[in-house]
C-alpha cells in the first residue's frame, strides 16, 4: 500500500513539474472552487429553512407554544424579542392545524365562547358581569383588528351600575381604545367616523362623545361632526378652507407669472371671501308646456250647445223668473209677443301642465369675492419703464380672467369689467428687500485633505509598481521555461542501449523486490514446465 501511495505521489509531482506556474495556479484554483461549491451545496441541502409560525405573540403565548413544540421534538426558534416563533417550512401547515386543535395559542382573553364552554349555576352575578365585560372587550378588540391598517387593539369599557329603582336615570357608558397601527398608514376622516360609530353601536348606551381613540404614539383620532363641533373648531376649519383656496389661487398665479417674468421677479398675494352657508330648499313649480303661448296639453274637452225658438212657457224653455239676456253664452232675439230665440254654448277643456318638484342642497364654500395683488420687478431693476405698459395690461387681463372664473356665478353675475379691474392691483417696482446671495463661492479644501490625498496617491502608485514588477517577473519565468522545452535532447553515445533481455532482467528484479510472492509463483511455474 505504501509503494502504491509513493507511486501516485511521484506521478503527481512529475505532472506538476511539467506544468507552468499559471497552469498550476489555475489547477489549484479549480480544485479549491470545486471543494467550496460541494461544501456549500452540502451545507445548504442539510440546512433547515425556518419560517414564522406565529407572529405578534405575548411572552406567555410564545412560552406555551415553545413547550408544546419541544415536547413533539420539533426544531423551533424564537425571534423578534420573543414575539415570533419559527419552525421548519414544510411543517407550518401541519402545526397550524394541530396547535389549533389543542387551543393554541392561548391569548388569555375571554370571548363569548366562554359562556358555552363554562356554563355553571354557581357563578355569582358580579362574576358573571365581570366575565361578560371581559368578553365584550375581547370581541370588540377582535372586530377592530380586522380593519385594514390596524395591527392590534386594546379596549377598555366602563359600564356603570344600574340604579335600584326603575325611575333612576341610567348613566352613560364610556370606552377607551388604543390602536397599534401599521407604519405610515393614514386614516381618512370617513374611516375614523366609521370606527367611532362601530364602537358606539357595539356597547349599550355609549355615545360618541364618551369614546377616546388613540394610537401607540399617543396621537388622538378626533371625530369631527356637527354634533360635537365647538365654535372654535368650526372657525378653525373654515379658516383653513379659506387659506387653502387662497393658497391654490396664489400658486396658480405665481407659477404662471414666474414663467412669464422670471422666478424671482413676481410676488403674489390673494385674499378671498368665502360663503360657508349651506342651504337646503324645496321648490314646487307649475309651468305650461307651451311657454310661448302659455298653454298646456289638452287631455280632455267638452262642448255643450243649447238652442230654443218659441215662447218662454213652452216645455224646455226658460223659467219665468230667469231673464234669457242674463244667461252667459246665450243669445236672445226679441220678437213679436212672447216668442223668441235662445242659444247656449258651454265648452270645458282640461289642460296638462308641467309640475316640477326640486329638492336642492347647495353646498357651502362659495367664493363671493376675490382680490389679487401682484408686485412685478422690471427687467432692469432701477428703471421701472423697462417693463412696457402692454406687458402690464396683459398681466391685468390674465388676472381678470382668473377672478371672473373663480368667483361664484351668482355673486359675479353683475360684475362689470371696471368692477373686476378694481379687484386687481399690479405694481411695478424694484424689490429692495430681496435677499441676494453670493453666487461665486470659492470652495477651499482643508490641509489634511491634501495630506490624505497624497498618501492615497502614493499607495496607489506603489501597488501599480509592484503589480507591474510581478507581471514582468512572471513573463521572464515563462520565457525561460519555453526556452528549456525547446532544447533538443541529445542522447549519450557512451550509454549502452538496452536490449530485450536486459529489460526482462530489470522487470524480474523489480518484481522480486516489490512482489516476492508473485515472483516465487512464477519460478515454480517455470520449474514445472522444465
Amino acid at each position: 500500500m505504501k509503494e502504491v501511495f509513493l507511486k501516485y505521489k511521484e506521478k503527481t509531482q512529475e505532472f506538476l513539474q511539467t506544468r507552468t506556474r499559471k497552469q498550476r495556479v489555475l489547477l489549484f484554483g479549480s480544485v479549491l472552487l470545486f471543494i467550496i461549491v460541494v461544501a456549500s451545496l452540502s451545507y445548504l441541502s442539510g440546512r433547515t429553512n425556518l419560517v414564522p409560525l406565529y407572529s405578534n405573540l405575548s411572552p406567555s403565548e410564545t412560552g406555551t407554544i415553545k413547550e408544546s413544540l419541544d415536547g413533539r421534538g420539533i426544531k423551533s426558534e424564537i425571534a423578534n424579542g420573543g414575539t415570533t416563533i419559527k419552525v421548519p417550512e414544510e411543517m407550518v401547515d401541519t402545526l397550524l392545524v394541530e396547535l389549533a386543535a389543542e387551543g393554541l395559542p392561548k391569548s388569555g382573553n375571554v370571548d363569548y365562547s366562554y359562556f358555552s364552554q363554562n356554563a355553571s349555576l354557581g357563578t355569582t352575578e358580579n362574576e358573571f358581569n365581570m366575565i361578560k365585560l371581559d368578553a365584550m372587550q375581547t370581541e370588540l378588540a377582535n372586530l377592530i383588528k380586522g380593519i385594514d391598517g390596524i395591527k392590534d387593539a386594546k379596549v377598555m369599557i366602563n359600564i356603570p351600575d344600574k340604579g335600584i329603582f326603575v325611575k333612576d336615570p341610567s348613566e352613560e357608558a364610556s370606552a377607551s381604545i388604543v390602536l397599534n397601527t401599521k407604519p405610515g398608514y393614514q386614516f381618512e376622516q370617513s374611516q375614523i367616523q366609521a370606527l367611532y360609530h362601530l364602537v358606539s353601536k357595539s356597547i349599550p348606551n355609549l355615545p360618541t362623545d364618551n369614546i377616546v381613540i388613540t394610537n401607540q404614539f399617543f396621537e388622538y383620532f378626533d371625530l369631527k361632526n356637527q354634533q360635537n363641533s365647538t365654535p372654535g373648531s368650526i372657525f378653525a376649519e373654515q379658516h383653513d378652507i379659506k387659506k387653502q383656496i387662497e393658497r391654490d389661487v396664489q400658486r396658480q398665479v405665481q407659477g404662471m407669472l414666474s414663467t412669464l417674468m422670471g422666478r424671482d421677479k413676481v410676488v403674489v398675494s390673494v385674499t378671498a371671501d368665502i360663503d360657508f352657508t349651506q342651504e337646503n330648499r324645496e321648490e314646487n313649480r307649475v309651468e305650461p308646456v307651451d311657454e310661448e303661448n302659455m298653454k298646456g296639453i289638452a287631455i280632455s274637452a267638452q262642448k255643450i250647445t243649447e238652442t230654443f225658438t218659441g215662447s218662454a212657457d213652452q216645455a224646455g224653455g226658460l223659467a219665468a223668473a230667469e231673464d234669457p239676456a242674463d244667461v252667459p253664452g246665450s243669445s236672445y232675439l226679441e220678437g213679436s209677443g212672447a216668442n223668441g230665440d235662445y242659444e247656449k254654448i258651454e265648452e270645458t277643456i282640461n289642460n296638462e301642465v308641467n309640475k316640477i318638484r326640486k329638492e336642492i342642497v347647495e353646498s357651502p364654500y362659495k367664493v363671493r369675492d376675490l382680490g389679487i395683488q401682484v408686485m412685478v420687478e422690471p427687467p432692469q431693476k432701477d428703471d421701472p419703464n423697462s417693463l412696457p405698459q402692454e406687458r402690464v395690461d396683459d398681466i391685468t387681463r390674465i388676472l381678470a380672467t382668473i377672478v371672473r372664473t373663480t368667483i361664484d356665478k351668482k355673486a359675479g353675475a353683475d360684475l362689470t369689467e371696471a368692477a373686476i379691474n378694481d379687484k386687481i392691483v399690479v405694481s411695478v417696482q424694484p424689490f429692495d428687500g430681496k435677499e441676494e446671495f453670493a453666487t461665486d463661492v470659492k470652495q477651499v479644501l482643508p490641509f489634511w485633505a491634501y495630506i490624505v490625498g497624497g498618501v492615497l496617491l502614493a499607495i496607489i502608485v506603489l501597488l501599480i509598481f509592484l503589480f507591474m514588477r510581478a507581471k514582468r517577473k512572471q513573463k521572464e519565468e515563462e520565457e525561460l521555461m519555453l526556452e528549456a522545452e525547446e532544447i533538443i535532447h541529445v542522447p549519450d553515445v557512451n550509454e549502452t542501449q538496452e536490449t530485450e533481455s536486459t529489460m526482462r532482467k530489470k522487470q524480474l528484479e523489480k518484481m522480486a523486490k516489490e512482489k516476492p510472492e508473485d515472483f516465487a509463483k512464477l519460478l515454480r511455474t517455470w520449474i514445472a514446465e522444465d
